[in-house]
C-alpha cells in the first residue's frame, strides 16, 4: 500500500511536472512564436515606413520641380467682378439657381478673412470663422525654382531667397515640409506646401513661418486661420475657369 501510495504520488508529481513542463514549453513556444511574429510585424512595419518615407521624399522633390514659376495671390484674381458669372453658373449647376448667389457669397466670405493668429482665435471664438489666404510678410509674389524659393514685394524688391530641403510631412493636412538651408531665415525658415500644382488644381496652397509646431495648428497659435493660396502669374482663362469649377464642386457637392 505504501509503495502503491508512493508510486501514485510519484506518478501524480511526475504528471504534474509534465503538465507544468508542458505548459512551460507551450508558453515558451507561444512566446517565441509571438516574439517572432512581433519581430516580423515590426520589421514589416519598419520596411513599410521606410518605403513610405522614401516615397514622400521623392514626391516632395518632384513637387518643387512641378511648382517652378512665379505666383501671386489667388483670391484677388478669381474673385474679380469679371468672373462673378462663372461662380454663379458653376454654383447653380450644383445647388440650383435660387441658392447660387448665397452659396457664392458664403464661399467668398470663408476665404477672405482679414485677421490671423491670436487675434483670429479671439475673433472667431463664437463661430463664423474665415481664413486669411493672403501672402504675409509683405510678399507680393513667390518664385519657385527647383530647391530655391524667393519672394518679392509689390515694388519688385527681393525680400528673401533661400534653398530648401525636404524635412518631413505635416500631419494635419498632409503638407510637405521644407526647411531653409540658411541658419537665419526668419519667417521664411519653413514652408509647408500642399501637393497642388497649376497642372492638377490650377492653384497652390501653402504656409510658411519660423515655428514649425505653430504651423501645424490651424485654429490656434501664431498662424491660426491662415493658409496662403496662389496662382501662377502666367495663368490662362482656362486656369481660372477650372479653378472656380473645382472650388465650387469641392465645397458645394455635399449641399445637393
Amino acid at each position: 500500500m505504501k509503495n502503491k501510495k508512493v508510486t501514485s504520488m510519484f506518478l501524480s508529481c511526475a504528471l504534474g511536472f509534465c503538465v507544468l513542463f508542458g505548459y512551460g514549453s507551450t508558453s515558451s513556444a507561444a512566446e517565441t512564436q509571438q516574439n517572432t511574429s512581433t519581430e516580423e510585424d515590426n520589421q514589416d512595419d519598419s520596411e513599410a515606413s521606410e518605403s513610405t518615407a522614401q516615397d514622400d521624399q521623392e514626391a516632395a522633390e518632384q513637387l518643387l520641380t512641378d511648382l517652378k514659376g512665379t505666383y501671386q495671390e489667388l483670391w484677388p484674381v478669381i474673385l474679380a467682378d469679371e468672373y462673378n458669372q462663372l461662380w454663379l453658373d458653376d454654383s447653380a449647376a450644383i445647388v440650383g439657381d435660387d441658392n447660387a448667389e448665397a452659396a457664392v457669397e458664403k464661399m467668398s466670405s470663408m476665404v477672405t478673412g482679414t485677421v490671423t493668429g491670436e487675434e483670429a482665435v479671439e475673433t472667431y471664438k463664437d463661430g463664423n470663422m474665415a481664413y486669411d489666404c493672403d501672402f504675409l510678410q509683405d510678399v507680393d509674389q513667390f518664385t519657385f525654382d527647383g530647391t530655391t524659393i524667393s519672394g518679392s514685394d509689390k515694388d519688385g524688391k527681393e525680400l528673401f531667397k533661400h534653398t530648401y530641403h525636404y524635412e518631413g510631412m505635416e500631419e494635419t493636412r498632409g503638407l510637405y515640409i521644407y526647411e531653409s538651408d540658411d541658419a537665419d531665415s526668419g519667417e521664411f525658415t519653413y514652408f509647408c506646401i500642399a501637393p497642388d500644382t497649376m497642372d492638377t488644381t490650377w492653384h497652390i496652397e501653402f504656409r510658411y513661418g519660423s515655428d514649425l509646431d505653430a504651423l501645424g495648428q490651424y485654429d490656434a497659435g501664431d498662424y491660426a486661420y491662415w493658409l496662403a493660396a496662389g496662382i501662377s502669374t502666367d495663368y490662362t482663362q482656362e486656369d481660372i475657369e477650372n479653378c472656380i469649377q473645382l472650388f465650387c464642386t469641392e465645397n458645394l457637392s455635399e449641399a445637393e
